[in-house]
């Protein structure tokens, strides 16, 4: 018999890298001090966001009362940082090491896709020098993470990391019927389950936190080749698409179970 379908599924969606491309005249500023060299969008799936919940929060709670971090600016609630919520770029080190410690309990599984930003700007480039409306590579993004995991339950909420201060969420419910619509083409369906979309900041969410993670885990490797932390949780992705990577097929390179990510395999993020 197949798998009962599941009556709720809880979805979290984040980011990592920028989407600064062009400067003044055009000019690109991929690579400049402070912008990466790719963006990406992660969909990540908790079976139990509570539990997580408590966990991540009992970890901070316990750092922060720990005096060995006694006056590290990060842990000051003024500065909105690890005494708020965890977010791997701010986090110091050692903390980073006890939440990568925690994530694996959880058993996150995790959807990306990736985009290089010299393939973005060869497509957005304008000889004029204006600058373009970048929500749309998000959107795509959102899309392309979401296409194929919006059919396995009888409704999905998703928490969208917010983006900024304008309210986007008529924008991320027209994706995500967009996800729907393109997974129906695809396998001849007419799938149509519902969809709750919200917007949250990482501190409301433990989800969105450990999505940030892993997030971040993923782009140290493709930015700076460094696998370590990758490697710590490299099993809890299950698809990873490098969209702009073409060497052998139009739409990019896929991996999955089936053909693990590692460095060897991954094309230069300079060359894309």
């Amino acid at each position: 018999m197949p798998d009962a379908v599941p009556p709720f599924r809880y979805l979290f969606v984040d980011e990592a890298g920028d989407l600064t491309i062009f400067g003044r005249h055009g000019r690109s500023l991929i690579g400049s001090p402070g912008v990466s060299h790719a963006f990406m969008v992660g969909l990540c799936e908790l079976a139990d966001p509570a539990a997580a919940q408590s966990r991540l929060d009992q970890l901070r709670a316990d750092l922060l009362a720990d005096s060995y971090f006694h006056g590290v600016p990060s842990f000051k609630p003024e500065q909105n940082k690890t005494a708020a919520a965890f977010h791997a770029k701010d986090d110091l080190p050692e903390v980073r090491r006890e939440v990568f410690r925690l994530i694996p309990s959880f058993a996150p599984k995790i959807v990306v896709a990736l985009r290089r930003k010299q393939a973005l700007a060869r497509e957005l480039y304008r000889p004029s020098g204006l600058k373009p409306s970048l929500h749309s590579v998000y959107d795509r993004l959102v899309v392309a993470v979401c296409r194929d995991r919006l059919h396995s339950a009888d409704s999905h909420q998703i928490v969208f990391a917010r983006r900024g201060k304008r309210d986007r969420d008529a924008a991320l419910n027209t994706a995500i019927k967009q996800a729907k619509f393109n997974f129906n083409r695809k396998w001849g369906t007419a799938h149509d389950r519902p969809v709750v979309v919200r917007s949250a900041s990482p501190s409301e969410y433990a989800g969105l936190q450990v999505t940030d993670y892993l997030l971040w885990a993923l782009q140290r490797l493709v930015e700076r080749r460094e696998d370590r932390y990758f490697g710590a949780v490299a099993g809890h992705f299950r698809l990873i698409m490098d969209l702009d990577d073409a060497r052998r097929r139009r739409y990019g390179e896929w991996y999955s179970d089936s053909n693990p990510l590692s460095l060897e395999k991954l094309m230069p993020i300079t060359s894309g």
